[in-house]
Parts: structure tokens; C-alpha cells; sequence
């Protein structure tokens, strides 16, 4: 009797450090992704430093928006296969998230309000928009570290909450640094609809905020799956790191380029 009263003492004692360990999820995703700040990588700070004949160079933005495009439409995509979220109450908080990003007015989308931003800043795109589709297709005109975020993006949103918190918390901080890099040669270019209609109705900030909440309630129910979602959160988080090195090796052959000439 008293070893199954030990037994039993054990095991209420792993239930209510489960439970503390889920109602502290949100605070261990922020704190986890500050890591992975995405305006702390030099990429940023070196766009802002670059003379405008190179920042303008049409091959130049090309090649960014094609990482940087390919790695958003990579999680816009695989968002439809979040698990967990069957009952309509969490159906309906997902389909917001949906329709903010690819039910715009007058049949916007943001894939759409990005490539007009590049545009308009003289890109040469190296894809039309919807040459922008399956994760393979995709990868045969991608770097290593930008096909490895794409095809982790389809596999790990499929498994898990994770990585969806992990890279909605983040997005804000990376759009501004983006907006503020590039606004730095064009004016313009932070107040393009990607990413003014963004910052003004706080877009990203409600999609972090609504991430965590919603996941928060999936562990409730399953706190058997908290360790996995952290995990997954992390390995997605480390793989956006890659993308933002990889531009930067993208930054560091156009100053190359301009050399020569």
C-alpha cells in the first residue's frame, strides 16, 4: 500500500509539472525564438550599408526576393496543414489566419503584395508568382539552405504547433527589419501594402499572440505532445537562420559583381 501511495504521489507530481510546463509554453517559445532574432543577423545592417548602385542592382533584388519569397510562401502553405485544430472552434481561428494572408481585398494576397514591393523597386524576378508552388518544383531553383527551410516548413507544420508559433512570433521583427533595410535606399519601400497593411492593423503581432493561445489550448488537452512542439519550434527556428545567412551570401556576391565592373 505505501509503495502505491509513492507511486501515486510520483505520478501527481509529472501531471502538475506538465501542467506548469504548458501554462509557461508561451514564455518558452518567446524566449527560445529571441535566440533566433531574425534583425540581429547581419544580412540587415549590411543592406542598410550597401552603396544604392548595388542595393538597386535588378539581379540583386531578384535573388532576394526569390530566397525571401520562397521561404514565406513555404509557411503560407503549409499553415493549411496544421494539425489538431478539428473542431470548429479552432477551424475558425484558423481560417482567420487564412484569409489574412491569402483572402485579401479585391482577391489580394500578401504572395502578391510582396513581389508588387520588389517590383517596384526595379527587381528582375527569377519566378512569376505562380511558379511559386509544390516544396520540390520549388527547390530545383533554390540554394541549399532555403530548399532545407522550404521542405522542413511542409514536413514539421505538419507534425507538430511548433513551428507555426515559432515562426509567427518572429515575423514581425524580420518585416520590420526587411521595411527598414531596404526603406533605407527606397522610401517606398516600407510603405508597400505588404507591409504597411501589416504594421498598421498589427497583423503579425495577433497571429504570434493567436499561435500561442491556440496551441496553449491544444497541450492542455495533450500535454503528451509539449515536448515535440518545442522541439519542432526550435529546429524551424534554426532553420530560418539559414535563410538569412544564405541572403547575406546573396548580398556578399553582388558587392563581388559590382566589383568587376
Amino acid at each position: 500500500m505505501a509503495m502505491q501511495a509513492a507511486v501515486n504521489y510520483k505520478e501527481l507530481g509529472m501531471i502538475e509539472a506538465d501542467r506548469d510546463a504548458v501554462e509557461a509554453f508561451p514564455r518558452t517559445v518567446i524566449d527560445m525564438v529571441e535566440q533566433h532574432r531574425p534583425s540581429r543577423m547581419p544580412f540587415f545592417q549590411h543592406v542598410r550599408s550597401l552603396p544604392l548602385a548595388i542595393a538597386g542592382d535588378p539581379e540583386f533584388l531578384g535573388d532576394v526576393h526569390l530566397v525571401y519569397q520562397a521561404a514565406m510562401h513555404a509557411t503560407r502553405a503549409a499553415v493549411y496543414y496544421l494539425p489538431h485544430l478539428d473542431n470548429p472552434a479552432l477551424r475558425k481561428r484558423k481560417l482567420q489566419i487564412f484569409v489574412d494572408d491569402d483572402g485579401l481585398a479585391g482577391g489580394d494576397t500578401h504572395h502578391y503584395q510582396l513581389t508588387r514591393a520588389f517590383r517596384h523597386i526595379g527587381a528582375n524576378l527569377r519566378l512569376q508568382d505562380e511558379d511559386f508552388g509544390a516544396p520540390e518544383d520549388l527547390c530545383e531553383h533554390l540554394d541549399a539552405e532555403t530548399a532545407h527551410f522550404v521542405r522542413l516548413a511542409k514536413k514539421l507544420y505538419a507534425r507538430s504547433l511548433g513551428p507555426w508559433c515559432a515562426v509567427e512570433v518572429m515575423s514581425v521583427d524580420w518585416m520590420r527589419a526587411l521595411a527598414e533595410a531596404f526603406g533605407s535606399h527606397f522610401p517606398q519601400f516600407s510603405h508597400e501594402s505588404y507591409f504597411e497593411d501589416c504594421f498598421s492593423h498589427q497583423v503579425e503581432e495577433r497571429h504570434a499572440q493567436e499561435s500561442l493561445e491556440v496551441t496553449q489550448l491544444v497541450l492542455r488537452e495533450r500535454p503528451e505532445l509539449l515536448s515535440e512542439t518545442l522541439r519542432d519550434a526550435k529546429m524551424m527556428a534554426e532553420a530560418l537562420d539559414g535563410v538569412w545567412t544564405n541572403l547575406d551570401r546573396v548580398l556578399q556576391a553582388a558587392r563581388r559583381r559590382a566589383r568587376r565592373f
